[in-house]
């Protein structure tokens, strides 16, 4: 890693009046989809003419009103598919297609013909700028280099005049924006202005690429306020962005851009694109919406934008990816899984305003469930069992058995060397601690009030006690407490009942209720079980004899 001085610092520039950082994003900008160009371009296989149809279509319902097609001049595939959308009369009237193309003569007009019936078109005139393009693949002069835009921009005019069907929409990109001088940037851009003579019914799009991300975000907002600031005509020019990910910063800077005066982004699903990819319109927009503003795409059914994306591209989207991975509203750390627990409750007090710890979105509103917000392994803990017992089967515990429910648990994962699913912690909890019935079973019982003044309750019941069966009786302050009494010369341990709590259960069974107890053995220890019946009653004689199981079982 010495090597780091072979690397230069990218040089800022000096705007020290900057307002962008005062800034907030309150709208939606002019959304571009460039997926079927510069996304398809950097594909290992890039997609067939049917693949290219079915993914325009994909991007028309998710709401883009502007779609870049490709580069028709380029290849014959570019060309097909372009007049495929048109011949086929797919592009809907409130849709523009946009055509990239070089200052070339030749280009330039076999685009124009691609283009022919088209009713709405975006022609992309684009040429290197940057001083390292310029000096070593060009070796050209900024004159030169501006003669050459301005060519370009000037034959546009000129073919366009001869397709008065086309509503033409022209754009322009100094390739390499960000590796060029600021001042010959908003040279060059002005240039092409002066030539194509924008007014308030027929603006011109100015595209600012960071073709190759050089510096960090500050920096580009920077260079897009001060070309905001520079450019000719600005009321009619649309001033757009088109960021790569080469630094990783391509979200940052597309939305410091916005703020920095750009009234539109460039950019593709995921972030597909050359070498590191593309700005992400899926994580901008999101971003959006979860600050409250409409981003005027839908986003509500993620689950189906993946399927096509991951169909059309052979890529695959990281599990850790924004708002869209697999694993990005799922939890495994206990205390995390307890704060989300804890903030799912606390929202039936509030269910228009979304605040729950660690989930800036609900998972619904973009088409997902609760289901794998917690997923249990040996990084877990009792927030994490007690969501999904709640979640998934309706099982309440008591605040004590969380602790002891989650410890088991997890210890069942870490010994396992695996995740959970919730139907295997189900299963856990029913063996470990639901309707016990060994060493110790309870066949029937009754009940009498003895005195309603004092609650005094008698019970005679039969039991089985490692295999043989018994008859006891008992009293006390309720069913529970006289059956302890009555059993414990039977197992020969005292049952201390700490806590007994229940409610009624729907969970897959023709049980109505459960009962959950907590008591201490005579070790001290304290132990839990549960009991499950269509009787309260004797659904907590059933969770207490669990209990006195597992206090027998321990003793052994």
């Amino acid at each position: 890693m010495k090597n780091y001085n072979r690397y230069q610092v990218y040089p800022t520039i000096t705007l020290k009046d900057r307002t962008w950082p005062d800034k907030k994003i309150t709208k939606a900008p002019i959304w571009c989809s460039v997926d079927l160009r510069d996304g398809n371009q950097a594909l290992i296989t890039p997609m067939g003419l049917n693949q290219k149809l079915q993914f325009f279509q994909f991007l028309v319902d998710m709401g883009f009103k502007t779609i870049e097609i490709g580069f028709p001049a380029a290849s014959e595939t570019e060309y097909e598919f372009t007049r495929a959308l048109i011949d086929q009369n797919l592009i809907p009237d409130d849709v523009t297609i946009q055509v990239l193309t070089q200052s070339r003569a030749k280009i330039i007009e076999k685009t124009f013909s691609a283009l022919t019936g088209a009713k709405n078109a975006i022609v992309h005139l684009y040429n290197s700028t940057s001083t390292l393009q310029r000096e070593v693949v060009f070796a050209n002069s900024k004159e030169k280099t501006i003669d050459l835009a301005v060519f370009g921009a000037k034959l546009m005019n000129e073919i366009a005049a001869q397709y008065p069907e086309t509503n033409f929409t022209f754009e322009y990109s100094p390739e390499s924006f960000t590796g060029t001088e600021m001042d010959f940037a908003a040279d060059i851009c002005n240039a092409v202005i002066d030539v194509w003579q924008p007014t308030p019914e027929k603006k011109v799009i100015i595209n600012l690429p960071s073709t190759v991300e050089m510096t960090s975000p500050n920096v580009y907002a920077d260079q897009i306020e001060y070309m905001s600031r520079n450019l000719k005509n600005r009321e009619n020019v649309i001033l757009s962005v088109h960021t790569h990910n080469d630094r990783g910063c391509a979200v940052a800077a597309s939305e410091l851009g916005l703020m920095a005066g750009a009234d539109r982004i460039e950019g593709t699903l995921f972030g597909n694109g050359e070498r590191t990819g593309n700005a992400d319109i899926i994580t901008i927009g999101m971003n959006m919406f979860t600050q409250g503003v409409d981003p005027e795409l839908d986003f509500s059914h993620m689950n189906n934008i993946i399927e096509i994306y991951e169909d059309s591209t052979q890529m695959k989207v990281p599990p850790r990816h924004p708002y869209a991975g697999d694993l990005v509203f799922t939890a495994f750390s206990g205390s995390h899984q307890d704060a989300i627990r804890k903030g799912m409750a606390a929202m039936k007090n509030h269910p228009d305003h979304w605040e729950v710890p660690y989930l800036p979105l609900d998972p619904k509103d973009v088409g997902r469930n609760y289901d794998p917000i917690i997923r249990i392994n040996s990084q877990s803990g009792k927030g994490g069992v007690t969501f999904i017992l709640e979640q998934n089967y309706g099982l309440y515990l008591p605040k004590a058995f969380q602790r002891d429910a989650g410890d088991i648990i997890t210890g069942v994962s870490d010994e396992m060397q695996s995740e959970l699913t919730p139907e295997q912690i189900y299963d856990v909890f029913q063996k470990e601690y639901v309707d016990i019935r060994t060493p110790l079973q309870l066949n029937y019982y009754k009940t009498e009030t003895v005195n309603e003044d004092w609650d005094v309750v008698s019970i005679a019941a039969e039991i089985e006690y490692e295999g043989k069966k018994c008859y006891i009786e008992g009293e006390g302050n309720g069913v529970v407490s006289a059956f302890c009494h009555a059993v414990e010369d039977i197992v020969g341990i005292p049952i201390d009942i700490l806590d007994y709590r229940g409610h009624s259960l729907e969970y897959g069974t023709k049980a109505r209720a459960i009962s959950y107890i907590e008591a201490k053995g005579k070790d001290g220890k304290k132990y839990f079980g549960a009991g499950t019946s269509s009787s309260v009653g004797k659904s907590s004689l059933r969770a207490v004899v669990s209990t006195i199981n597992k206090m027998l079982t321990a003793e052994k």
